[in-house]
């Protein structure tokens, strides 16, 4: 009983440091994108094009514009959880932070590594933070709630809601540019490989737990090849 509970103690555990050590890395590749100059995820658009409208700083502009989609979450009945508030604050907290220790990049010498970096440390970031299971962030969330109101796939709800995102920051002056088109190329098939990475499994699908010792794998258990 005692291993037991100490076994999920350290589960729970290291589920939280990954949430937030995700998150915090998700804010931090953000500004690394921002340094380089040479276009933003699409999210990261809309947001300086808004700090170019309102001279806030681009990361308390996320924390405002991710607390706004997560009341749109109210009509389409999604529940929030704890990784959901925390991807609010801790990402635009995060970014600012790192603005602030990131001196500016000069020449495509220094820039494009950053964006090279900046695109490779968001899917690790969101293969950490999404892993931790604490559920999903406000953007994600609006995604699969339209996806559940409106009957349309996933694919052509999020492509909707990137463009006008992307669209808007744009005219907004917003940058974009290669590191846009790469990172909308990228981010998937890095998010997958960080999926794996740093998959959790359950108490309940941990084999070296020993009430499972006698128990089958579980099929959800086994990544597909």
């Amino acid at each position: 009983m005692f291993r037991t509970t100490a076994r999920n103690g350290t589960h729970l555990t290291r589920r939280l440091v990954q949430l937030y050590v995700g998150l915090a890395l998700y804010g931090a590749s953000a500004a690394v994108l921002v340094r380089a100059g040479l276009g933003l995820e699409p999210w990261g658009v809309l947001h300086q094009g808004l700090t170019e409208l309102t001279g806030i700083s681009i990361g308390v502009v996320s924390i405002i514009v991710g607390a706004v989609v997560l009341l749109l979450w109210i009509p389409l009945r999604q529940r929030p959880g704890l990784g959901t508030v925390s991807n609010v604050f801790v990402v635009g907290l995060a970014m600012d932070g790192a603005l602030a220790l990131l001196p500016e990049a000069h020449g495509l010498g220094a820039r494009v590594p950053l964006m090279l970096a900046g695109v490779l440390f968001n899917g690790v970031a969101t293969g950490l933070y999404i892993t931790a299971r604490f559920g999903p962030g406000p953007r994600d969330g609006l995604m699969t709630g339209l996806n559940r109101v409106t009957g349309r796939s996933i694919r052509l709800v999020r492509t909707a809601i990137e463009v006008a995102v992307v669209v808007t920051g744009f005219l907004l002056g917003g940058s974009l540019g290669v590191g846009t088109v790469l990172y909308a190329l990228a981010i998937g098939p890095l998010a997958q490989v960080f999926l794996r990475v740093f998959a959790v499994p359950s108490p309940a699908e941990d084999p070296e737990n020993p009430e499972n010792a006698a128990a089958p794998t579980p099929e959800r258990a086994i990544l597909p090849q």
